[in-house]
């Protein structure tokens, strides 16, 4: 008898086994200090502060970072980044104490496997009731650096950068 669409989700839910994809996203897993580097808006400003990975079972990592965010003051955020193998896409969440709206991320690793290219929608930065597009590119530049540089799509086609996040292991 075949299995429907539902029960096969539903296996697959229950059996999960941590393919390539999810062993990439140990690489995360540790404990980081990071600084900010905003760009957007005047003057541009810093901040600092710390971030803590665990795995979730080999499938998921969670991120908690906690810290300075710039114009925010003292801030805590958590980010979530797992990989669906039935879309073939990394997804995950992210959450800060500085805001209400949850990032939901869906993205892709480069063939280098160095570069995941997280894709989110929220709040725009000009504060007037719409949603932009942001792209959240995340760098391994070797085992114990990483960075974020966050983007914002412009009217243009661009994707403008607006915060870099310098990663080092603690």
């Amino acid at each position: 008898m075949s299995q429907t669409r539902a029960e096969k989700h539903e296996t697959t839910m229950v059996n999960a086994e941590p393919t390539k994809q999810h062993r990439w996203l140990q690489k995360f897993v540790g404990e980081w200090i990071y600084e900010a580097s905003i760009t957007e808006g005047q003057p541009s400003s810093k901040a600092t502060g710390t971030e803590s990975v665990r795995s979730i079972k080999g499938i998921w990592i969670q991120a908690e970072a906690d810290g300075e965010a710039p114009g925010a003051g003292h801030a805590t955020s958590i980010m979530t980044l797992g990989y669906d193998p039935e879309k073939k896409r990394f997804i995950g969440t992210w959450i800060g104490s500085m805001m209400t709206h949850m990032w939901i991320y869906d993205g892709e690793l480069d063939a280098a496997e160095r570069v995941l290219t997280l894709n989110s929608e929220g709040p725009s930065m000009a504060n007037d009731g719409t949603m932009s597009k942001y792209r959240d590119v995340i760098e391994f530049t070797d085992d114990n650096r990483r960075t974020l540089t966050a983007r914002v799509l412009e009217a243009d086609g661009r994707w403008k950068p607006f915060m870099t996040i310098e990663f080092r292991r603690a």
